[in-house]
């Protein structure tokens, strides 16, 4: 690595200077993400054409099959962009390097709507979107040394925060591009294309700001895992893997079967009527206001009583996940009645999802950080998003086995959201027996003296 850039974090107990690089980087890839992500299964199911221009959707749990699938693939990816960051080229030229695909993904999108289209474009987008997830978030880790390590659940607030103030623009706006006749997919894929472009070029912007962690090469990297205390540590955040990709099973169908269920709601609020994929846009912005009346408002509360653990938070969480999905149910439930309920109460299960999501996916996230090896930062934090993947496989196994020849399915109406009710709590009494017997070890990088 050149001299030109730091390769240690400076001792000091301020802020890094390269983190609102990262963060603006995040605000913008997140749009870009999510943008697209939200319209996929409307995308599938009402907008897909084949090469002649004649209509060739999908029927529901095939589209949502794909959709689990394609999320699962952006989740399990990772490994391959952290092998290359760790061992070959370091993570500011994995990200730059796979910023670039990512791009290239969305245009795919944007310029074809066939079925070839969607192949490709998906596969490029779950390559660089999948690839650098490890990276940033472990790069966000790599600016902290011993001196500000304790600004570290902070910046990881800020670093979560920039993820849903990014997606709940783009979960608003693409749904209304892709619905209206002006624009459509073109510019319903295209305008995320950009905002990816944006995003590369934050990034690039920063690159004298950052701490830049060189690789340690191939051999060194593979010589790691013959080290008891790395396969320990690596053994220890595979613990909480299984029970928050059963998390990351719900949560991911707040953009397939929640928005699948709108299609039966009311969704006239305050006069106006609401596309039924532009719901989901109130989990990031209950997650900007979730955040700060969580950090300094109920987990100060609670610390009165009982000290708040990262694995006491994630129980604390599976348990609410389980009760979004028993108003979801319940909700589905009188669909199936006849009924037309209003969309508060979806935006209520929302609501519960979304405190799920903070008490699991942010102390998760720093967990997975501070509980990996210093020189495996990246390879490790995919413990943390293969749950993701993990969840979204399993999401899409279920949709795939419950669909028939005819279209119909064996898991129909509410006992669809019962099916994964009951899978979240017997997943939240299995953790409250596991996670006493946790026991990990906290790493923070080295640091350099301040010039």
């Amino acid at each position: 690595m050149s001299d030109k850039y730091l390769t240690a974090p400076l001792k000091t107990d301020k802020m890094p200077p390269g983190v609102p690089y990262i963060v603006g980087n995040e605000a913008a890839e997140r749009f870009s993400f999510y943008g697209m992500k939200g319209i996929l299964v409307v995308f599938m199911t009402t907008y897909l054409v084949n090469r002649l221009g004649q209509s060739d959707v999908m029927p529901k749990e095939m589209a949502q099959g794909y959709y689990h699938a394609f999320v699962s693939s952006v989740y399990l990816l990772p490994f391959i962009g952290a092998f290359l960051s760790d061992a070959i080229l370091g993570k500011y030229r994995t990200i730059l390097l796979l910023s670039i695909v990512y791009c290239l993904g969305h245009f795919a999108l944007a310029l074809d709507d066939t079925r070839l289209g969607l192949v490709i474009g998906l596969v490029l987008i779950a390559v660089g979107s999948g690839g650098i997830k490890p990276c940033v978030s472990a790069n966000v880790g790599d600016q902290f040394g011993a001196s500000n390590q304790h600004l570290l659940p902070r910046v990881f607030n800020w670093f979560y925060f920039s993820i849903n103030f990014g997606s709940a623009f783009s979960t608003m706006l693409m749904p209304w591009l892709l619905a209206d006749q002006r624009f459509g997919p073109k510019w319903a894929f295209g305008i995320p294309g950009v905002a990816m472009v944006i995003a590369t070029i934050i990034f690039w912007m920063g690159r004298k700001k950052f701490v830049h962690i060189p690789p340690i090469g191939v051999g060194n990297f593979f010589r790691q895992f013959k080290e008891r205390e790395v396969l320990k540590a690596i053994g220890n955040l595979l613990i909480p893997l299984p029970f928050a990709a059963m998390f990351w099973s719900l949560w991911d169908q707040t953009s397939s079967s929640w928005i699948e269920q709108c299609k039966h709601l009311d969704l006239k609020i305050f006069g106006h009527e609401f596309l039924p994929a532009q719901i989901q846009t109130v989990n990031p912005i209950f997650i900007l206001l979730a955040l700060p009346l969580f950090s300094y408002v109920i987990y100060p509360f609670i610390e009165k009583f009982i000290r708040l653990t990262p694995l006491r938070k994630i129980g604390m969480g599976l348990f609410t996940a389980a009760f979004a999905f028993w108003i979801v149910a319940w909700i589905q439930g009188r669909i199936d009645g006849g009924e037309r309920p209003h969309v508060y109460w979806q935006i209520l299960a929302f609501v519960a999802i979304t405190a799920a999501e903070v008490l699991i996916s942010v102390p998760h996230l720093e967990f997975a950080y501070t509980q990996a090896p210093p020189r495996l930062k990246s390879f490790v934090m995919c413990t943390y998003l293969s749950a993701i993947g993990v969840g979204n496989l399993f999401t899409s196994a279920v949709n795939f086995f419950i669909s028939n020849p005819d279209g119909t399915s064996k898991l129909s109406g509410a006992s669809y959201f019962y099916f994964f009710l009951w899978a979240m709590l017997i997943t939240s009494v299995l953790w409250l027996i596991v996670s006493p017997f946790y026991r990990g070890k906290t790493y923070i990088q080295n640091e350099t003296p301040a010039s």
